[in-house]
Formats: C-alpha cells, sequence, structure tokens
C-alpha cells in the first residue's frame, strides 16, 4: 500500500473521482505554487514540483490511471525508474501541453497581428426588435488592400525573410535555471512577429497591406432581442496588417421607442381607452396589435385600470421558445365636451341612481343670486 507523501491525488489535492479538466486545473494551480523559481529559498521546492509533475503524467493518461488505481505505484511497473517524469515525458513538455510552451520550446511562428475588433451602435425599430430584421449596418474599418493583396509589398516586389528571426517572428533565449537550461521564445522586435521584412512598401497602403474604408453589413437581427443587446458578428471586424486574421464586429442595438406599445420582458403592453357607456354596459373593441387586428371583450361593469391579456401576441423569446403575452389596460375617458341633451341624460342617471351633483356654476352664490332674480 502506498503511504500518503506518494498519493497522486493527494499531491494534485484532487478527489479520485475527479475529471481531466479538474485534473488539469489543479496541475496548474500547483505547478505555480511549487515552482523552484517562486520558491527559491526552499530547498526542496524542486524536489516537489517534479513529483507533482509525475502525479499528472499519470493521472491525464486513462490507461496509467486505472492501473494506478487498481494496482498503485507497483502497476506503473519500471516507467517511472531513469526518468523523473515517467514514460519517456519531460518536465518541458508537460508544461508545453499545459501553459502553451511558456516553460519550453518555441510554439511556431507567431505571424502577422490579428486586426482589432470594431464596435458599432445600431437603431432600429421597435418592430423589428420584436419580430426580427436584416438591417444594415455602417463600419469604419481596415480592410485588405486590393492593390498589394494584403503583403504590404509594392507590385512586382515581395516580403523577405526577417533576418533577427530567420522568419519565424520569434527571437528564442536560453537561460539556466535550477531545473537546467530554459528556453524562452518572444516576438522578434525588428519584424513584430511576421517574420518578414517589406523593403519596398506598397504605395497605397503604405506597406500595411490593408486600407481603412467606410463598410456596410447586413445584419440579421434575431427576433426579440432589446435594447442594450449585443450581437458579435465573427470575423467581420478589421483585418490585421499584411494578412493578419479579422477581429469581430460588435453591434450594440438601440430600440426606437413606439407610439403605442411598451414592453416589459417578452410582454407587450397597451392601453385601451374607451367610454363610459361601453364600460357601464360592456363592449366588443377591435384592437390592431403588432400581428393583426383582435376585438377585445369588454365586460359589464368593467372597472378603470382592468387588464386583459391576449396569450401569444407579445414578443417571441429567444431561442424560439414561444411569445409572450399582449397585455391591454382598460382606461375609462370621462367626456369633457357634453351637449345640452348628453348633460341632460347624465343628470337623470344621476338622479336615478342617487347621485348628488355639483355643476360648475352652481354653488350657493350662485343660488343666493337666482333667490334675489326671483
Amino acid at each position: 500500500m502506498r503511504s500518503v507523501s506518494t498519493d497522486y491525488y493527494a499531491l494534485l489535492q484532487v478527489e479520485r473521482t475527479c475529471t481531466s479538466e479538474e485534473l488539469k486545473k489543479a496541475y496548474r494551480r500547483r505547478a505555480r505554487e511549487l515552482h523552484p523559481d517562486a520558491n527559491p529559498d526552499d530547498p526542496t521546492a524542486e524536489a516537489r514540483f517534479k513529483e507533482v509533475a509525475v502525479a499528472y503524467e499519470v493521472l491525464s493518461d486513462p490507461d496509467k490511471r486505472a492501473r494506478y488505481d487498481r494496482y498503485g505505484e507497483d502497476g506503473l511497473g519500471g516507467a517511472m525508474a531513469g526518468d523523473p517524469f515517467g514514460f519517456g515525458g519531460g518536465l518541458g513538455d508537460i508544461f508545453s501541453q499545459i501553459f502553451g510552451g511558456g516553460m519550453g520550446g518555441p510554439s511556431g511562428p507567431t505571424g502577422p497581428p490579428p486586426g482589432a475588433d470594431v464596435e458599432v451602435t445600431a437603431r432600429i425599430e421597435f418592430v423589428d426588435a420584436v419580430f426580427g430584421a436584416a438591417v444594415p449596418v455602417e463600419v469604419h474599418t481596415a480592410v485588405a488592400c486590393t492593390d498589394c493583396e494584403a503583403t504590404g509589398a509594392a507590385a512586382g516586389t515581395s516580403a523577405s525573410p526577417c533576418p533577427d528571426c530567420g522568419g519565424s517572428g520569434q527571437v528564442r533565449r536560453v537561460r539556466q535555471s535550477l531545473l537546467g537550461q530554459m528556453v524562452t521564445a518572444g516576438i522578434c522586435g525588428r519584424c513584430g512577429g511576421w517574420g518578414r521584412i517589406v523593403e519596398h512598401p506598397c504605395p497605397t497602403c503604405n506597406g500595411e497591406g490593408r486600407n481603412v474604408v467606410d463598410k456596410t453589413y447586413t445584419v440579421d437581427v434575431p427576433a426579440g432581442v432589446h435594447s442594450g443587446s449585443t450581437l458579435r458578428l465573427t470575423g467581420l471586424g478589421a483585418v490585421g496588417p499584411r494578412g493578419g486574421a479579422h477581429g469581430d464586429l460588435y453591434v450594440h442595438l438601440a430600440v426606437a421607442p413606439h407610439e403605442v406599445f411598451t414592453r416589459d420582458g417578452d410582454d407587450l403592453l397597451l392601453t385601451l381607452p374607451i367610454g363610459f357607456a361601453q364600460a357601464a354596459l360592456g363592449a366588443n373593441i377591435e384592437v390592431e396589435t403588432l400581428d393583426d387586428v383582435e376585438t377585445v371583450r369588454i365586460d359589464k361593469g368593467t372597472q378603470p385600470g382592468t387588464v386583459t391579456r391576449l396569450r401569444g401576441l407579445g414578443v417571441p423569446r429567444l431561442g424560439g421558445r414561444g411569445r409572450g403575452d399582449l397585455l391591454i389596460t382598460v382606461t375609462v375617458e370621462v367626456p369633457t365636451d357634453l351637449g345640452d341633451d348628453e348633460a341632460e341624460l347624465v343628470r337623470k342617471l344621476a338622479e336615478m341612481r342617487g347621485e348628488e351633483l355639483h355643476e360648475q356654476g352652481e354653488g350657493l352664490l350662485s343660488r343666493v343670486r337666482s333667490a334675489f332674480k326671483g
């Protein structure tokens, strides 16, 4: 039975049921904690660092992990002998896999840098946000130079390999550490990582391989977006210099208000004014929605503030999971321009219902004046 000190799971501080991704994260953390460069005053750091590397080398391989789980270190046979990192690997190999070559050998040419991301705000109509639309968007961005075909070199010439990095785009340096020789690589300062030098620049783009222009894209706005939503269009940003990759285009949406409808999440809100008689006696009223004309039933005795829900006539939910509802709030309009006959009818209704009226011009002073006139 193996001791706790050599338990590979304990060394990596993970459970025996951990996933490969959890294992990798744990190794990243432990390797940084125990790296000799991070612990210059700890003479045991290098040994513990190597133990962690061995543990990851075994547990990251499904077959070796299965043998280790069943038989312990004995199940690994002689694979660990002679090579402290196990199975023909090395510390630089492990770090190259996990940290992308940060401790070990070069990772290959870097090439031209990618272009920048571009951001733009597009103002769209309320209905387009509800149902979706193809919207034109104008951007000020960099595009590939057609005269030099994005190489940056004048016609009849071409770029030549950078003499400083030999065309790799990287400059390598070797330094000594507690673990032996370590190779580090950085972007070449002369060519900027491109690996090539343009001696005769293209006059159109001044050797950049790109020009800044105004360009229009047609953006498909999905149904159900709201103001403040951002669409990411991969590869429609600025092109990088001398053939570098495109950045992305981010379109921020600003939705214009509607003259009738407002929005609450996936629901549409509408205020419906009705007359006093319609509220008292009931009515069927045609209402124009964003889809079609719908008939809304007003029940007898409907009060101001009553809400009627028309299901499925709201905003489509992003992802195609149905639609919200249309909520119609009733307001009762009080007439302000009654004619004499209409006013008399209202007086009779008030008298029949026992409602006391105090009409303008019929206050105490008016009644006193009427008495003197009599």
